[in-house]
């Protein structure tokens, strides 16, 4: 009975202290759930912000945007800043040189050499090449002098083929893990005064390290078959046959003639004036929008990532971007000289001069598809047109290469696109281009396999069978770099044999291209060209 009693007796409520100190309790569980939310709340918008951010960095002189600026391949190909820099450390057996050795150029005040960009992306500084790459080089008139920059000229010193081989050989080098790479980012941040984070130590970069090897592994098994091809050497590229890496084209069993296809990067100054020509060496297309974001594949962008805007800027420049004059005496008696013979042998496929891209009207030229000579209406039609590959004999590898197959295939480009490729065709030769700036433009033919001008004037078999190739300092004689030196200011530079597949220096020669000229008159031809 009393333990009934017990049980039925009333509760007694909390004191007032009690009471004050559950509120209290309450107050602090409260506060801290809600710093916790937003810790957590603003942990989650810095985290968005750094990883979802997009960023290039930018450039108000369009100078330095065509040297630095992003074409927007950093979003689909770039590599991470600091693993970039410090691979030829982790790498050092690759490329002992470092990224100079490769023919890079680098300015004061720029840690990246002259056409890599780089863009905010994915909570990293990513960086990876752009026009410039292609289109900027150095020249000097003695080895003593300083090089100039010179924007638009064919990057003559840039060994492309060897990038490709170093960045694959890295990827595969053992030493490329996460516990080499990290500590030695590490140690470059700490040479140049900045600190490397916990979050970038542990995270970001270990898991960028892994996700790089395994895209550069993957991208050599695709490329590979084209690094067993004629290197290419300083200076020229294979231009569409990585394009069919893109449409999956099996390159390993590619046909012999669409192998070995390798060409000189072209100079872009005064693109206005060729509109309408047809474009690439071989002529393949007339719309410069479409060769200009073709070419920006290989800066590593795609239909969705390219930048727009960035490019259009380039492209807006390049209309009236003019090349430099020539920096050597001219001989003004000898060019006078040299002028009736380039209108006779050379205005009917190349202009009348340097910016003039049609021949003088009026004036007689020997044209370039044996028409009559005394029509000057054609003489026209024949610059920025195609020569027959057996009427100007020269090596047809990279006419080969363009196949009908890939030609198709490129449009589907940008389908869905208000900008979708329409205009590639497959073409019988190649394309005269005018001669703007021509004496930066060596070496010579579509292949870059003879070294000046002078020896192009001379049949192929009086042209030099070997010489070397990267060297920036210029022989205003003969017009061409100089290219009997191994090596320059310690750089080895590549010795090109016109035997290889791909190479050959033959073609452009005959009494219709000048071989046979008397050496006097070719020497007046070639003074006259260095006014162009």
């Amino acid at each position: 009975m009393a333990e009934r009693i017990r049980e039925s007796a009333p509760v007694q409520p909390p004191s007032a202290m009690t009471q004050l100190l559950q509120r209290r309790w309450a107050r602090v569980v409260f506060l801290l759930l809600t710093l916790l939310l937003v810790f957590v709340a603003v942990t989650a918008l810095l985290v968005i912000l750094r990883f979802m951010a997009d960023r290039p960095v930018e450039y108000s002189d369009v100078g330095e945007h065509f040297k630095y600026g992003s074409t927007g391949g950093e979003r689909e190909s770039g590599l991470p800043y600091w693993v970039f820099e410090v691979m030829p450390r982790v790498c050092s057996q690759h490329l002992p040189g470092g990224y100079a050795s490769l023919g890079f150029i680098y300015e004061d005040g720029h840690d990246l050499p002259i056409g890599m960009s780089m863009r905010r992306n994915l909570g990293m500084d990513r960086t990876f090449i752009n026009c410039a790459v292609c289109h900027v080089s150095t020249v000097r008139d003695t080895p003593d002098d300083k090089p100039r920059i010179v924007l638009g000229m064919p990057a003559n010193t840039f060994d492309l083929f060897g990038f490709q081989r170093f960045l694959f050989a890295c990827a595969a080098d053992p030493a490329f893990r996460k516990d080499v790479v990290v500590p030695e980012i590490a140690r470059l941040m700490e040479e140049r005064g900045q600190h490397l984070g916990i979050l970038d130590r542990y995270i970001v970069y270990p898991v960028a390290v892994w996700l790089m090897r395994e895209r550069l592994t993957m991208l050599a098994g695709r490329f590979g078959p084209l690094l067993e091809d004629t290197p290419w050497g300083p200076g020229r590229t294979d231009t569409f046959n990585p394009n069919k890496v893109l449409f999956n084209f099996p390159l390993d069993r590619l046909p012999a003639r669409e192998r070995n296809a390798a060409v000189d990067f072209p100079s872009i100054w005064l693109q206005k004036q060729r509109q309408g020509m047809q474009l690439h060496w071989d002529g393949n297309n007339i719309m410069s929008e479409e060769r200009n974001k073709n070419a920006a594949f290989g800066t590593g962008t795609t239909p969705p990532t390219i930048d727009l805007h960035a490019i259009g800027r380039i492209e807006q420049w390049l209309l009236t971007a003019e090349p430099p004059k020539f920096q050597q005496p001219i001989d003004a008696a000898l060019a006078q000289r040299g002028q009736p013979i380039y209108a006779e042998y050379c205005a009917g496929c190349h202009g009348a001069n340097g910016r003039e891209f049609a021949p003088p009207e009026g004036e007689t030229s020997r044209d370039c598809l044996k028409s009559n000579p005394n029509d000057a209406a054609l003489y026209a039609a024949h610059v920025g047109r195609i020569t027959p590959v057996d009427d100007i004999g020269t090596d047809r590898q990279r006419l080969d290469s363009f196949s009908y197959d890939l030609a198709v295939q490129l449009g589907t480009i940008y389908a869905g696109y208000p900008h979708r490729y329409c205009h590639y065709r497959k073409t019988y030769g190649y394309a005269n281009a005018p001669l703007d700036g021509i004496w930066l433009r060596a070496p010579y033919l579509h292949n870059g396999s003879v070294p000046t001008l002078r020896d192009l004037l001379e049949p192929a078999d009086a042209r030099p069978q070997e010489f070397y190739r990267g060297d920036d300092v210029y022989d205003g004689k003969r017009m061409g770099f100089v290219h009997d030196q191994s090596q320059r200011d310690g750089r080895k530079l590549f010795l090109y044999d016109t035997n290889l597949p791909g190479n050959s220096n033959a073609g452009h020669e005959g009494a219709r291209y000048g071989t046979l000229l008397a050496p006097e008159q070719k020497d007046a031809l070639v003074e006259y060209l260095k006014t162009f």
